[in-house]
């Protein structure tokens, strides 16, 4: 029967070749106080054998994925098997801690038009060191935003909880009826910036996505991609003009093109060619020029992405 004073939530979780990362963020969930959760793994297509994840974890939904379908894609497959009257897309290279829940779901139902709920996020090298505790406005011109308490000591001062601009594709806590509204993340962007479009995509929807400080949880960033990852150079290239050309209306539309085609484009340019990293100027360059080649972009349809 349903439970009514603990609705379920349904975490959601891709693994990629991280099946340690995988695991352990799994285990964390032991040790959480909140007793209706079901844990939804989407493997995208991995190398490795995820079978071991069944295997230790019966109770888990092991979902394969017969391609890499990238983070949104992933997520979205998740989605749609999810039962959950909430849903929580988390990145496997996390770990929760106990009560971490209970103030995700208090501030969904006790705020008004809450589409997004983020924690704090620390890391986890020195988890006394902010990662995330809430976002500026992303620029139209530049498509840039400001990361609030951002490698920041946590003194205390970010404990308020507030409305803040965007989510951390981290750890994204969501109504199920914000999704069945909005419908599902882009999956033309693959991988980075799918988040950001998913932000502005519920706010112009008319909801609200708020930081939550009473929940944290701990992050091991970029362990799944690396920092210097070609993939990283490529997609941060190409998403962030993407993100930009679907979310910017003219005719600001024509100022963000003259500065990225202007200063942003040359400025990457010239400093990966004074640091020689040749294979990164490829990549991203490669990630320009991605543009000319798709020059209509179906805004209409946000979650398409094959024919790209």
């Amino acid at each position: 029967m349903p439970d009514n004073k603990h609705p379920l939530v349904s975490v959601i979780s891709i693994n990629y070749n991280g099946l340690h990362e995988t695991v352990e963020m799994i285990k964390s969930f032991d040790q959480v106080t909140y007793p209706n959760v079901e844990i939804i793994i989407v493997d995208n297509a991995s190398t490795e054998d995820p079978s071991a994840i069944s295997k230790q974890f019966p109770h888990v939904t092991l979902f394969m994925n017969e391609t890499n379908e990238g983070f949104a894609g992933g997520n979205n497959r998740g989605i749609e098997i999810a039962k959950g009257e909430y849903i929580l897309l988390l990145n496997n290279d996390t770990l929760v801690e106990p009560g971490f829940l209970e103030p995700l779901i208090e501030r969904c139902q006790s705020a008004e038009r809450v589409g997004i709920v983020c924690p704090k996020l620390v890391y986890f090298e020195d988890q006394n060191i902010i990662q995330y505790a809430g976002y500026t406005k992303i620029s139209p011109i530049t498509g840039r935003g400001h990361g609030i308490g951002f490698n920041e000591k946590d003194t205390g001062k970010y404990d308020t909880p507030t409305i803040t601009q965007r989510a951390h594709g981290a750890a994204m806590f969501m109504p199920k009826p914000v999704i069945e509204r909005v419908g599902l993340m882009a999956e033309i962007y693959f991988l980075y910036y799918e988040e950001m479009d998913y932000c502005e995509r519920i706010k112009k929807a008319g909801y609200n996505i708020w930081y939550e400080p009473q929940s944290k949880i701990i992050h091991k960033e970029s362990m799944s991609v690396g920092k210097n990852s070609l993939m990283k150079t490529y997609y941060l290239s190409r998403n962030r003009l993407l993100y930009l050309r679907r979310q910017v209306d003219w005719p600001i539309f024509f100022i963000t093109m003259l500065y990225y085609t202007f200063i942003a484009v040359p400025k990457n340019i010239l400093t990966l060619m004074k640091s020689r990293e040749w294979s990164h100027l490829k990549a991203y360059w490669r990630g320009f020029i991605w543009h000319f080649k798709h020059f209509k972009i179906h805004n209409d349809k946000p979650y398409i992405s094959k024919q790209y």
